[in-house]
């Protein structure tokens, strides 16, 4: 008899890609209503952004916080990439 790999489901890594991708569609929608953008668009700069690959690498620990924390530190570092466009433009 083959002995099961994964003793809780819940650690079995489709589980966690399934709960990956739910916490990204709704932090997607935080960031949409924040934003005032589609959904889509908020998804698609979520996956481009540093969040997400934080989000994604279990030694950051981002992934322990809550949804609404990953949008703040999404729209810090959207702040942060602005002010330093606005500075190169500025200041050369």
């Amino acid at each position: 008899m083959e002995q099961r790999k994964y003793d809780d489901p819940v650690k079995s890594p489709v589980i966690q890609e399934i709960i990956m991708s739910n916490r990204i569609g709704a932090i997607s929608v935080e960031l949409a209503k924040r934003l005032n953008i589609e959904p889509v668009k908020a998804l698609q700069m979520f996956y481009e952004s540093k969040t997400c690959e934080d989000l994604h690498d279990k030694s950051t620990g981002l992934y322990l916080y809550g949804n609404l924390y990953v949008a703040d530190e999404f729209m810090r570092e959207k702040e942060r990439k602005e002010n330093a466009i606005n500075e190169e433009l500025i200041y050369g």
